[in-house]
């Protein structure tokens, strides 16, 4: 299971998550809205979007389709997807 830690508005945010779709990853990506909660939002306030996967490692904006899947890989190698 992949986060994208996100917020309503973010237009980089939408561009991220059609990247996520493109990739074929939504059904197992789930959003975070960073609003929601105090620990997300200072974390993540000048750095969303930002993808995580279950092992904690970390893909920050700006990235392409083809480093998005490059880190899926790495994290499928790892066994974390």
């Amino acid at each position: 299971m992949l986060t994208l830690f996100h917020t309503d508005g973010c237009h980089l945010c939408e561009q991220a998550w059609g990247l996520v779709e493109q990739a074929g990853l939504a059904g197992q990506t789930r959003r975070a809205d960073i609003m929601t909660n105090d620990a997300w939002l200072a974390a993540y306030r000048v750095r969303i979007p930002v993808l995580r996967d279950e092992a904690g490692r970390e893909l920050g904006w700006p990235f392409t389709g083809a480093e998005l899947r490059a880190w899926v890989a790495a994290s499928a190698s790892d066994g974390a997807v």
